[in-house]
């Protein structure tokens, strides 16, 4: 297919007809992704992104056509497979997305074929079960269980049993369980007079997220004492279920039908009573913000929470125009190489993070946009976790490289499992060992509150 200049105009999303018995028509679907794939192979400006689009273009280079109508339709799931929807192809790269005349959506066109797949069987329980956090979630705050979970984490031979029977990389990164629930120890709320700003209501509800109620819960009581410190109330939502960002990248939208219709009649009632709602992981920020409303965009609900929806860097950042965010940091954080992840940047919300770390006195923070490989589940199954580390590998150089000379003093991302990663890579490059802080806990620690 001949190259045309790509669309002008910003981007646009149409709604992922999902509910249509024609979206998982696999005969239709695959006449698509051939569609689609043709004006891949002939602009190939998305093959440093993923093992997607190298995946696609060795398909085609080695077929005997050498074009998309030489590879045979069951390779199409190698591509399928390397794709973890992380959108950055639609929203950085492409040049033919909507509104252009040739209406490209990959990662969406992704989404529709991981749920054929699904729905045919093609899913293994495996890996049903590795996205099934709220599972996992429940073994968290109980002695025994969690001292056993992490010990396998750091058993070599139970590793390597997990790797035989799960399909979880030996080598990959994995998270602990808590011993105490993010949820369990953050009390209810907080109350200070609300200040409303022009940009910014002025009190927040707290979505924990799987994440940082099971595994990371520290994130979530820094977050709690930087609204503290500001004197912005606060109260955690007061039930939730995962946001389904696990299931949505395995093509399970039934089960992202069921988290949905758990969390947004919750999460609805505080976005109409003024609240802005703060999720510290940005996937569950963007599930929120882009994909649920782009699978219910006639329902009301779902469209006011995303509307109430907001990354913490974003809020604050807004809060600090508002003239409402104290800005004494007494504590300097030295060298910092900060990470974009992949759905903080495809949220447009700009680098708010950046913009509040660089308030910090005698603080350098060197910014980089760019994938770290993680992508979810991806970067722990044995099929992806080799790739994810590939896909790191320039970033990891780029962040051990600090512009101030020598290793950062810190790393951080806004996605946690992806500063892990991130981590992780610099550990097996051989790149130094900077401490790991997420933002939050820097910006508590530039606050210099115990």
């Amino acid at each position: 297919m001949a190259a045309r200049e790509g669309s002008l105009e910003a981007p646009t999303r149409h709604p992922v007809d999902w509910r249509n018995p024609e979206y998982y028509d696999e005969a239709k679907a695959f006449a698509e992704l051939e569609r689609v794939f043709d004006i891949c192979h002939g602009c190939r400006r998305c093959v440093s992104l993923c093992g997607s689009f190298p995946t696609l273009f060795d398909l085609v280079d080695e077929s005997s056509s050498g074009e998309v109508d030489g590879v045979a339709k069951a390779d199409y799931w190698k591509v399928v497979d390397h794709c973890y929807l992380c959108d950055l192809c639609y929203m950085t790269k492409c040049p033919y997305v909507p509104p252009h005349e040739w209406n490209l959506d990959f990662p969406h066109t992704m989404l529709r074929a991981k749920a054929i797949k699904f729905r045919n069987g093609g899913v293994s329980r495996r890996d049903s079960l590795l996205a099934s956090t709220d599972v996992h979630g429940k073994l968290a705050g109980i002695p025994v269980v969690v001292q056993a979970a992490n010990a396998i984490n750091h058993t070599k031979p139970a590793r390597a049993a997990l790797e035989k029977v799960m399909h979880v990389d030996r080598d990959a990164w994995l998270p602990d369980l808590a011993t105490r629930k993010f949820r369990s120890g953050a009390g209810k709320s907080e109350q200070f007079p609300v200040k409303d700003g022009a940009k910014t209501p002025g009190k927040v509800a707290i979505f924990a997220t799987c994440y940082i109620n099971y595994n990371e819960p520290g994130i979530g009581h820094d977050l709690l004492a930087v609204l503290r410190h500001n004197e912005i109330p606060y109260e955690l939502v007061h039930k939730e279920r995962c946001c389904g960002m696990p299931k949505l990248e395995i093509g399970d939208l039934d089960s992202v039908n069921r988290a949905k219709e758990a969390n947004i009649p919750v999460l609805a009632k505080y976005a109409k009573e003024g609240y802005a709602i703060l999720s510290a992981v940005p996937s569950c920020t963007l599930m929120f913000k882009q994909e649920l409303p782009l699978m219910y965009p006639d329902e009301p609900d779902v469209q006011a929470v995303k509307e109430a929806m907001w990354d913490p860097f974003e809020y604050l950042a807004a809060r600090q125009r508002d003239g409402l965010l104290k800005t004494e940091f007494p504590q300097p954080l030295g060298k910092v190489s900060y990470h974009v992840p992949c759905h903080g940047r495809v949220q447009n919300i700009g680098r708010k993070t950046e913009e509040l770390l660089k308030l910090i006195p005698q603080t350098s923070v060197q910014t980089v946009e760019r994938c770290s490989g993680h992508a979810g589940t991806y970067g722990v199954k044995k099929h992806g976790h080799a790739m994810a580390m590939k896909i790191g590998k320039p970033l990891f150089r780029k962040m051990a490289d600090h512009p101030q000379g020598g290793l950062p003093d810190y790393i951080s991302s806004d996605c946690p499992l992806g500063g892990h990663h991130i981590e992780q890579g610099f550990e097996v490059n051989q790149l130094g060992e900077p401490r790991l802080a997420h933002p939050l806990t820097l910006l508590r620690k530039a606050y210099g509150l115990s």
